[in-house]
């Protein structure tokens, strides 16, 4: 991480990284901790994300992990409230958690529909309004929204998770225009095809390769580090002009 920017502006700041425990998550929180900030954390999996506070913990940055189900709004807002007590007003809020397990349209039924958009979509929005009245004491902030390309490349066996990732974006440029005024700027980024150690398990078939080679001008797997630089751009001062946009890291394939 050393060979790539560092941001004056992360250092000592609240960053607050939902589904912090694994995959993009997890390399997100260790990237703004080696910037400096002090780095909140909520999940589910709560053997993991106490394992990557202590990982930061051990490498002298302030981290604090709260166990929540996010779909359980009254829960992340404690969740929010606990790591302001813990850390400071948050500057930073990544809303990165979500699950892209694979479903059938015929399968869906009205339980799984909404179980699926409190997972990927509804806990975005609150966690944006539990942080916001902060973010302004403070002069400002970045929320940054995780979106994905599935929608853009209408992905089959994804319906309701590709539904949920569209209107990330419908959700990112509307809150911009509602929090601009705040000094808060909200962007999005979508990633590809990101090689993390659950699409390595679960997705990564000879299919899913070729497809993903056909697709991208790229001919290699992407990282979870080069959806976290850009993250980071976008969080920090450097990108002050930057709001109401999505931002793309998927080798060129949408």
């Amino acid at each position: 991480m050393s060979s790539f920017a560092s941001y004056p502006s992360l250092d000592g700041a609240t960053v607050l990284v939902t589904g912090g425990a694994s995959g993009i998550g997890a390399c997100l929180a260790r990237h703004f901790g080696a910037q400096g900030s002090r780095v909140g954390l909520i999940d589910l999996q709560e053997d993991a994300g106490k394992a990557v506070a202590e990982e930061l913990r051990g490498n002298g940055q302030e981290a604090c992990f709260v166990a929540a189900d996010l779909r359980d709004i009254d829960a992340l807002r404690a969740a929010v409230g606990a790591i302001v007590d813990a850390l400071g007003p948050v500057r930073v809020l990544v809303n990165n958690a979500a699950d892209d397990t694979r479903h059938a349209f015929s399968d869906v039924t009205p339980e799984y529909f909404d179980d699926r958009i409190a997972t990927n979509l509804k806990h975005q929005f609150f966690a944006a309004q539990a942080v916001a009245p902060g973010m302004e004491a403070v002069g400002g902030g970045s929320i940054v929204n995780m979106g994905s390309i599935t929608w853009m490349l209408g992905q089959d066996e994804l319906p309701v998770y590709t539904m949920s990732k569209a209107a990330v974006t419908g959700m990112t440029r509307a809150l911009a225009r509602e929090l601009g005024p705040k000094g808060i700027r909200v962007n999005a980024v979508l990633p590809g095809a990101i090689m993390t150690e659950r699409q390595i398990r679960l997705w990564k078939t000879p299919k899913y390769e070729s497809d993903v080679m056909g697709g991208q001008c790229l001919q290699r797997f992407l990282q979870p580090e080069e959806c976290a630089r850009l993250v980071l751009f976008l969080a920090s001062d450097d990108a002050s002009g930057c709001t109401g946009q999505d931002y793309l890291v998927d080798g060129g394939w949408a």
